[in-house]
């Protein structure tokens, strides 16, 4: 068996054991063309091609697997050409496509984890929120309504409202508004979609999740002017994302 041949069954087993894809042969004129696709938005994730090695502008007479994948920024892509076994996507050049060789010259490793950056990149949104890595949040809580100052006196965790977007692994940093206008806590999302329905004129609650206590900040560490006049942040009224610079201040105390 041809060394192309062993890296196909290598990516073959693993795009079916981590995606539950099997490869498609979509043409009668290329049999050896094999497609991975997602189930739901049947977008293509990868291609692997048998090629002319002239065709990609490589010295030789013979033939070689390359496998197509696509990334989402153009920087790294220009990168990625920079190095050996990399060049530009082969029949598929609008949408960041890199050809990968499959002649042993990148590493099993490495093709895997451009597989798995093309299957994320190519995800329907429902999908990619899903398998997207953990994230971190600045969450709300007023203290007029729940005892948050206190919350983690007596537990390690505690039930809070889940925010739209929010999943399991995430960070969550509870700002509590005001008297205290400041962030008090860092705690880590262990479980999330617990149902719970509740609504008066102050709060509407559809589902809860899980959030365990990593960290406590004093009161005046970071406050409400401190976020608004280092790290741009002006108001706090539902879960949002936080800057690259507060993450490292938070996590850095």
């Amino acid at each position: 068996m041809k060394k192309n041949s062993l890296v196909r069954k290598k990516i073959y087993g693993y795009v079916k054991k981590k995606y539950g894809s099997e490869p498609e042969y979509l043409w009668r004129r290329f049999p050896d063309y094999a497609v991975f696709r997602h189930e739901d938005n049947r977008k293509w994730y990868g291609l692997i091609m048998d090629v002319p090695l002239k065709n990609l502008g490589l010295p030789g007479e013979g033939r070689t697997d390359i496998l197509n994948v696509k990334v989402d920024d153009l920087l790294f892509a220009d990168m990625l050409l920079q190095r050996k076994g990399y060049l530009r996507g082969y029949h598929l050049n609008r949408g960041n496509w890199i050809s990968i060789l499959l002649d042993g010259t990148v590493p099993m490793k490495e093709i895997r984890e451009m597989i798995d950056l093309s299957y994320q990149v190519t995800a329907s949104s429902r999908k990619r929120q899903k398998i997207r890595p953990p994230k971190e949040w600045i969450v709300p809580a007023n203290p007029k309504y729940y005892d948050i100052v206190h919350a983690f006196d007596n537990e390690e965790e505690i039930n809070w409202k889940q925010g739209a977007g929010i999943r399991t692994g995430d960070t969550v940093f509870i700002y509590v508004a005001a008297p205290v206008s400041a962030i008090l806590y860092q705690c880590l999302v262990t479980e999330t979609d617990i149902p719970y329905t509740y609504s008066d004129r102050n709060l509407s609650m559809t589902a809860l999740m899980k959030i365990r206590l990593k960290n406590r900040y004093a009161p005046e560490q970071f406050t409400f002017e401190k976020l608004k006049s280092e790290f741009g942040i002006f108001a706090v009224r539902g879960p949002r994302g936080i800057p690259y610079s507060l993450s490292e201040a938070l996590k850095n105390c």
